[in-house]
């Protein structure tokens, strides 16, 4: 097959999101599986700016030809930010207003009319996550061509009504795991057998457990954080459950964090937050084999990549109960243990501190299950299986799509 890959930002040696590493492993594993990939992407890196950081063209790499195309620098960024705010805050936004969002959100019509030129060559277009201004255009061009990665959550944009359109209008769906497939069909009214599951393929490794915290002089237990630092990511109540934890069990576990974000954390742990930035994947997957837990406090995913790098370390999962995403994950594998507020969150930390052999047993269920469910081979199988399929899902009509006001 001939496929396009749609994604905002690449940069294989870089740091982009989860969503985006995502779409760019699934088109390098279909290049290599022997398909012929396009990977189309903007010229920016830096998610807060989106300013053109390198240029125009294309290139090959990875296996795929990888095409550049600039953001367009007239974006309103006063408009876009505007009626950002009020979506965040769950105020009405009219359609106006909503396409005012996704013009001047991340777009690129220099992307959009290539594809308008050369879309029709292509048997498939994945694009993603869903609420960029760049994916609801790609899916307005081809949308009998269009399978939709959209790395879904239960928040304020999905129910936008470009969004739902969007949703109702394309070829297909791949998610990555069943909740955030039964979240779409909750949000959209999608038939019954839409969607496919597919998931992302995690590379085996070998980590030493005891190298981190001897490379650092750590002497004790610790509990670890990877990620960005931001109230999204529900990191503040992070810091503040462990602190409360160590106060009140009289204990001094520090917390080992490592990725990238501004945080103020209680005085009285300060001190023992062990905060080493942006790392190598040797060192991650160091830290993740020789902690206590792997603490993943999001309420707002649609696949725990970093928890699946976790369980491969052998180190079982402590997630909030509230992101359905994770819990399933938690329970599907069989490799982790969930809080909905602080009395649980001890309460399965002192099972995860003081049960060393039921930790041990956690960890080993989660690498067997990545090990089984998240091959390339696995996970290949699911996606073009999807991809073959050849009849787009009919929207469900008018009067039963369920309202989608914010």
């Amino acid at each position: 097959m001939k496929l396009a890959f749609v994604t905002p930002r690449y940069s294989p040696g870089g740091v982009v999101g989860g969503a985006e590493t995502l779409i760019r492993k699934l088109a390098v594993h279909a290049a290599a599986a022997g398909h012929e990939v396009h990977l189309l992407t903007t010229c920016a890196l830096d998610h807060f700016s989106w300013a053109n950081a390198r240029p125009a063209g294309e290139e090959k790499a990875e296996g795929m030809t990888v095409h550049f195309f600039p953001v367009n620098e007239d974006r309103d960024v006063n408009t876009f930010l505007r009626v950002q705010g009020k979506i965040d805050k769950n105020q009405k936004v009219s359609r106006e207003e909503q396409e005012q969002w996704a013009a001047s959100s991340v777009c690129s019509r220099d992307l959009v009319n290539w594809l308008r030129r050369e879309g029709q060559g292509f048997d498939a277009i994945m694009v993603g996550p869903y609420l960029f201004g760049i994916t609801v255009q790609v899916a307005r061009i081809l949308p009998e061509r269009v399978w939709l990665i959209p790395c879904l959550h239960d928040e304020s944009f999905a129910r936008l009504d470009i969004i739902a359109d969007m949703f109702r209008s394309v070829r297909g769906h791949l998610f990555n795991a069943p909740p955030e497939r039964a979240l779409a069909h909750r949000l959209y009214g999608l038939p019954a057998d839409s969607g496919h599951v597919v998931g992302m393929g995690m590379e085996p490794f070998e980590a030493d457990p005891e190298a981190f915290a001897k490379r650092h002089g750590i002497n004790r237990p610790y509990l670890l954080y990877c990620g960005r630092r931001e109230a999204g990511k529900n990191t503040p109540m992070l810091l503040d459950y462990v602190d409360a934890y160590r106060k009140r069990r009289q204990s001094d576990i520090p917390l080992v964090l490592t990725g990238s974000g501004e945080y103020t954390p209680p005085e009285t742990l300060r001190h023992d937050i062990l905060d080493f930035g942006f790392v190598s994947e040797t060192e991650k997957r160091e830290a993740m084999a020789g902690a206590v837990a792997f603490i993943h406090p999001s309420t707002n995913e649609s696949f725990g990549i970093v928890l699946l790098e976790a369980w491969l370390a052998g180190t079982p999962a402590l997630v909030h109960a509230k992101s359905d995403v994770l819990r399933w994950q938690c329970e599907n594998a069989n490799a982790g243990l969930w809080f909905a507020y602080y009395p649980e969150f001890e309460a399965m930390l002192d099972v995860l501190i003081n049960q060393p052999d039921l930790r041990k047993r956690l960890g080993e269920n989660g690498r067997r299950h990545v090990q089984s469910t998240f091959t390339w081979e696995a996970v290949g199988q699911r996606l073009f299986s999807a991809l073959a399929t050849t009849q787009a899902s009919s929207p469900p009509a008018p009067e039963t799509q369920p309202p989608l006001s914010p």
